[in-house]
């Protein structure tokens, strides 16, 4: 269901790899019971137009069913912990010139791209609380 990497692609406005994570969040959503019928109906391929053509922007993940939304709150909390230091210390260094300046050209592109992660990561917090 995710590929390869096993991660969603989010962008500022809309999640970029929809399908997969539209997909997973229904299979994770199911009961066990619904899950087998499912699948009994080979159901992957067959789901209603409405479905298919529903993009998750920013306010269609803010309208799921709360247990979606529970799941995706989790998984980017998760997500967050991984990360070595909160946004508000990548902030802080991003504003500390003396300290930025004293960071590798690669360390501080490292940087930016972290900030850049939790941010859309914090934002996605926000839409599905």
């Amino acid at each position: 269901m995710v590929g390869e990497e096993g991660a969603f692609v989010l962008g500022w406005d809309e999640v970029l790899t929809e399908e997969e994570l539209s997909m997973t969040l229904k299979v994770l959503c199911m009961s066990e019971e619904e899950f087998k019928e499912y699948k009994e109906q080979d159901g992957w391929e067959d789901d209603s137009d409405e479905e298919e053509n529903s993009t998750l922007s920013n306010e269609a993940l803010s309208r799921l069913k709360t247990p979606c939304k529970k799941l995706l709150y989790d998984s980017v909390l998760l997500t967050l912990e991984s990360y070595g230091a909160d946004l508000k210390a990548e902030q802080d260094l991003l504003n500390n010139k003396e300290a930025y300046e004293k960071l590798s050209r690669r360390e501080q592109q490292a940087l930016h791209v972290r900030y850049g992660q939790k941010r859309i990561l914090h934002q996605l917090l926000e839409l599905v609380q």
